[in-house]
């Protein structure tokens, strides 16, 4: 094995002990060691990680499928190699290099859905802070070909998020059919997901219609590049304002990223004939219910966008190194997660929060 500096034997972390149980914050956690590190596999001492609506559901345990517990969430990590397994070959990362850490922590990258590029349904797939140990805690151990490098021009504290959410919409507008001047929705435009959705299709040409509610979110997703806006709490006719707002017709696409199976349903009756549904958002216990007679007379297409593989990753961060998408955030330290979630779950959290393991 190989080493950048020392390694404590315990770290700082928030511990889900039991599904359904209370945050715990913990400064004994065990570190693990270099030398227990199998081929392949690295420690990676964390500078920061973002808080996603998935790490909620995780610490419930109200998806259909439970995390394992004890768990350490998180899965927006941004920290440095510290270690890497002894008789690792052709690593792509070495020591002192500044990596990020996503939700797909690991995959066989020989099977079929691999070998298209879908490396986040791998059946052998590991996914940090869910059936792996996360990134709520001060090392974490992962993989040297699923972390990714981040690329110089953005810091560790925007590119965090850009690792989940950010991946997560650009692939989804990516895949959307959309072209340079067509309409693409986004409703919860002003939430985590949804602010950088706003700004990818933006950089992407597409003309932006925001969905949410509320002032603040109103004047952000404006500045960040919608052209419309509607709130849902005012508006008396959602679908109709909607396609009025879209030539008439509706939008060429919806990227759902509101976590309600509301949010769906609307969607097959907006979307303009050829729309594409790009279906993000995973609410707890919810169905996609869609019309089949105007499904298919409309010719509407309903494609499910499960985060991103190793390319969109470094695509969603190039774009946002390069000035083209901020991400708006806030910094807490790792204490303050159990009051993030309560903000998440009340959903009155403006961008993302990002934890910062420097602040006490």
């Amino acid at each position: 094995m190989s080493t950048f500096e020392p390694i404590p034997k315990t770290m700082k972390a928030a511990v889900i002990p039991s599904t359904g149980a209370s945050l715990v914050i913990r400064d004994d956690e065990p570190v693990p060691q270099p030398e227990d590190l199998l081929p392949g596999e690295c420690l990676v001492k964390m500078d920061c990680t973002g808080v996603c609506h998935t790490d909620l559901h995780a610490a419930k345990g109200d998806w259909p499928i439970p995390a394992k517990t004890p768990l350490i969430g998180g899965h927006e990590g941004v920290g440095i190699v510290v270690a890497i397994g002894a008789h690792t070959q052709d690593s792509p990362v070495k020591l002192g290099d500044r990596v990020g850490i996503k939700w797909l922590a690991d995959s066989c990258l020989d099977c079929e859905s691999c070998r298209k590029g879908l490396e986040q349904v791998c059946l052998k797939g590991k996914y940090s802070g869910f059936t792996v140990d996360g990134t709520f805690s001060e090392y974490v151990h992962s993989y040297v070909r699923h972390v990714t490098p981040i690329p110089d021009g953005i810091g560790s504290a925007e590119a965090a998020s850009i690792l989940c959410a950010g991946v997560t919409v650009y692939r989804a507008i990516k895949y959307s059919h959309c072209g340079i001047g067509d309409w693409i929705v986004l409703p919860g435009a002003g939430g985590g997901l949804g602010h950088l959705a706003v700004q990818y299709a933006s950089a992407m040409g597409l003309r932006v219609l925001a969905i949410d509610t509320g002032a603040d979110k109103r004047d952000l997703v404006m500045k960040l590049g919608a052209e419309k806006w509607i709130d849902f709490k005012e508006t008396k006719d959602l679908v109709k304002d909607i396609q009025d707002a879209t030539d008439g017709l509706g939008p060429h696409a919806a990227v759902i990223t509101a976590a309600t199976g509301k949010a769906y349903e609307q969607a097959i009756d907006y979307l303009r004939p050829g729309g594409y549904l790009m279906a993000v958002g995973l609410p707890a216990k919810a169905s996609l219910s869609a019309d089949i007679f105007f499904t298919v007379t409309k010719s509407i297409s309903i494609l499910g966008s499960y985060v991103g593989n190793r390319q969109d990753a470094r695509e969603a961060l190039d774009i946002a190194a390069r000035g083209k998408v901020k991400c708006y955030f806030s910094t807490k330290s790792l204490s303050a997660l159990k009051e993030t979630y309560e903000g998440l779950e009340k959903g009155n959290i403006v961008g993302r929060i990002v934890l910062d393991f420097k602040r006490q």
